[in-house]
């Protein structure tokens, strides 16, 4: 039975090659489809499940409500690593601190590599579970040991043994290898630490940490713990609560400090917050593409219904033999199935060579590094189990449709499938273009909105500023020198420190004060120290006062706002007011266009300048428009060298920072687009099936219709009539849907463009012109026909 089957499966492929091709292409496309977007499900889902610790590790977060709304972070202070230790060490397998995870210079000899590493706790070895290639997890311990990564041992000892040699780090202190760790997988929240180096020696040598030990408000630091049983994480979370709240002065407690444990498998998929609410993340694009695959593969399924049912009246005599001769609906039911089943195999055979050559391309469209895991045993069942699924799934309808038939009506050649018959397929086809319209409004949406962020004003000057990251004070001791080389040189027109990149805001703080403040409101600005020249490096907009200058000296006691920060503490002339930051009383001297140096889809920060003497950890440069970058870069790099030759010379472009910021929205939007497209190209190839049939179905019809005078053209409008009035239908569907979707994609972000009535229309007609031009090769080759052909049969 099973033989005969499977011959006849391979007859049918044989007899009808070109339905066939469309079954197989659509098909291999859709699968192939699904299981990429498995892959990166799979990814997504598995991320830091490389750690066997996985389910007992959680960040220590804090939730700290300002002006009646709650912001969450996950930085916290130094003295809770004290409090945590005495109070709940029994409840933890591991407490471990670590800074915020930068770049080093690493130094051996004559050779300097650049590299991110992070000061630890010594139990963080254990907590994250490094696979050690030499030495212990143990061994870092003391202030002058440290443990690297296999790529850190290349690229600093090559194939020498590193162990117990000596690292200088920062040009500060050496610090001696213990041991050598596995990188860390990308797939992995730590996957950037390439070192370790001991906790104790980072605080004993932070000057920035150095204040007071007991200072509750300067949260800059990471806390990670591992419970001992998963099932006491949400206990554990309830316990530390408090911590803040009963050791911090009252400036912090007016602000209702609320500790709480975010478990590892929330810190990728589940990141976001807002108003102190766990609102999701990145498992919306998990949900969105788990969706859109599903909906590509229903895509090719659905051609697969569409074309096997649309030749009902071709098998409908072998179905009315069958039955005259025995079979049961049963038997006719499995061989339809097995021949659906059959093509999926060879559907699914060509889909895996798409997967293997598309996969380089999608990783790194999808910034991945996944592979086909065909070594894995689980891998082959779970897609056995996907090719019975998708054979299942496109082979039903036309099963129980096709076995339904009445042998005596088809055997005696009254059967006819009539009108009633195509109004599944014309729904399938309704449902496959109103897919792929919304695929399309999404890919329109998402890049409009990513067009709409970066043509943002952005308040300053990004073009030919670049700056510098200093790990060590080797520029910052040489600071003027080195400044005034680069202005003689004629290429940089000026150059200036901060503590901040252009880009980014590294510090808060809320010990803010002016005049007019409600006593009961609590201040939150960003806080950014600069030299002279800072304004002119960056490009400052000045909409009130002046920059800081040399020539004042009282500049040193004066400070500049940003417009968002005049509009947060109502000033109406704030030019001249006193503002008190900390213990400082500060006079506004200017106040500037806000700078977009945060997320380009929020509101600007309310931020101060102050002028500072650093040492700060960048270097801000602004490139001679009239000359060459590459000339700029050169002399910059040799007046680097000059300063601090022992420092690996490595810059960053403001233009490129920024453009990463749009980096996540432009892959959801690479991958809708490419996903969008396909679900076109299976619904046209499904449509260019359809078509090809209906004209080979109404051949006698198109030759008496010619024969008494119609044109092609009359011919074409028939032919092409029911496929655009399907299409028009799905979008009377899509449109709607596609509006509601987008509407609630783009309410995620507070700076976010219009859905103006042009997209709907662009998305309308693009569908139907693609349907246009779909069926019309088939529709003008049946009119064009010779009618003679068509009728001599008659």
């Amino acid at each position: 039975m099973l033989t005969n089957y499977f011959t006849l499966a391979l007859r049918n492929l044989r007899k009808n090659k070109a339905h066939s091709f469309i079954n197989i292409a659509g098909l291999s496309i859709g699968m192939a489809v699904a299981m990429l977007i498995g892959l990166w499900i799979v990814d997504e889902i598995n991320f830091d499940k490389v750690n066997p610790n996985y389910d007992r590790i959680a960040a220590v977060m804090e939730k700290l409500t300002i002006n009646g709304r709650v912001n969450t972070g996950g930085v916290v202070p130094l003295p809770l690593e004290t409090e945590m230790r005495k109070s709940y060490s029994g409840d933890f397998a591991c407490i471990v601190m670590t800074d915020f995870p930068d770049k080093h210079i690493l130094k051996m000899g004559e050779k300097s590599v650049s590299f991110v590493g992070n000061f630890v706790s010594s139990e963080a070895p254990d907590m994250l579970s490094l696979r050690m290639l030499k030495g212990a997890r143990g061994a870092l311990v003391g202030p002058g040991s440290m443990l690297i990564s296999s790529s850190v041992a290349k690229a600093v000892f090559g194939k020498d043994d590193p162990m117990d040699k000596v690292i200088t780090l920062d040009n500060k202190a050496d610090f001696k290898v213990a041991g050598v760790y596995e990188d860390l997988p990308v797939n992995s929240s730590f996957h950037e630490v390439a070192f370790m180096a001991p906790w104790d020696f980072f605080v004993a040598n932070a000057n920035w940490l150095g204040r007071s030990p007991t200072d509750w408000s300067d949260n800059s630091l990471f806390m990670y713990v591992q419970a001992k049983d998963p099932a006491d994480i949400p206990r554990l979370s309830a316990s530390i609560k408090n911590i803040v709240r009963d050791h911090a002065a009252p400036g912090i407690t007016k602000l209702k400090p609320q500790l709480f444990l975010q478990p590892m498998s929330k810190w990728h998929l589940y990141s976001e917050f807002k108003n102190g609410i766990n609102t999701g993340g990145r498992i919306q694009y998990v949900w969105l593409f788990g969706i859109i695959g599903g909906f590509v593969l229903l895509l090719a399924c659905i051609n697969f219904m569409n074309l096997s049912t649309a030749r009902s009246e071709k098998r409908a005599k072998e179905v009315g033999i069958r039955k005259a001769i025995g079979s049961l609906r049963g038997q006719l039911i499995a061989q339809f199935f097995g021949e659906s089943i059959f093509m999926a195999l060879i559907a699914f055979a060509f889909s895996l060579l798409l997967v293997w050559v598309s996969l380089p391309f999608f990783n790194e469209l999808a910034g991945k590094e996944m592979v086909l895991p065909v070594g894995n045993a689980f891998f082959w069942l779970l897609t056995l189990a996907f090719v019975g699924f998708t054979g299942i799934l496109s082979g039903s309808y036309p099963a129980l449709y096709l076995s339904s038939f009445k042998p005596v009506k088809v055997l005696k050649g009254r059967f006819k499938a009539g009108r009633s018959a195509a109004r599944p397929r014309e729904v399938l086809v309704v449902l496959q273009f109103a897919v792929s319209v919304i695929l399309i409004i999404g890919t329109i949406v998402v890049f409009r909105q990513i067009q709409f962020a970066k043509n943002r004003p952005v308040g300053y000057s990004r073009d030919g500023l670049l700056y510098l990251e200093t790990a060590t004070t080797d520029l910052h001791d040489h600071f003027a020198a080195f400044r005034n080389d680069l202005l003689k040189s004629g290429l940089i027109t000026e150059v200036a420190e901060s503590s901040s990149p252009a880009t980014a805001v590294w510090n808060n703080r809320g010990d803010v004060s002016w005049p007019g403040k409600d006593p009961s409101m609590s201040a939150d600005f960003g806080n950014i120290g600069v030299t002279n020249g800072f304004g002119r490096t960056v490009g400052w907009q000045f909409t009130a006062g002046r920059d800081f200058s040399a020539n004042f000296h009282t500049d040193s006691a004066g400070l500049v706002l940003n417009e968002a920060a005049v509009r947060y503490m109502g000033l109406k002339n704030p030019v001249g007011q006193m503002i008190k930051v900390g213990r400082f009383n500060l006079a506004v001297i200017g106040v500037v266009k806000d700078m977009v140096m945060g997320s380009p889809y929020e509101p600007v920060k309310q931020t101060i300048f102050r002028l500072g003497s650093g040492p700060f950890d960048y270097i801000n440069v602004r490139i001679n428009p009239a000359v060459s970058a590459h000339d700029a870069l050169r002399t910059l790099e040799a007046t680097c060298k000059t300063y601090a030759p022992a420092i690996p010379f490595s810059c960053k472009f403001v233009n490129e920072e920024y453009a990463r910021k749009f980096t996540n929205e432009q892959r959801v939007g690479s991958l809708a687009g490419v996903f969008a497209g396909l679900a076109v190209f299976i619904s046209c190839l499904g449509l260019f099936g359809m078509a090809s049939f209906m004209a080979e179905q109404r051949v006698r019809e198109i030759g008496v219709r010619k024969i008494m005078g119609a044109s092609t053209t009359d011919l074409w409008v028939l032919l092409s009539r029911d496929f655009m009035l399907l299409v028009g239908i799905s979008l009377f569907i899509a449109i709607p849907l596609g509006r509601y979707f987008m509407t609630n994609w783009l309410m995620h972000y507070q700076y976010r463009s219009t859905m103006p009535w042009w997209i709907f229309a662009a998305a309308g007609a693009g569908a139907l012109l693609i349907t246009l031009l779909t069926v019309s090769y088939q529709g003008i080759r049946a009119a064009q026909m010779n009618p003679v052909k068509a009728l001599r049969s008659e």
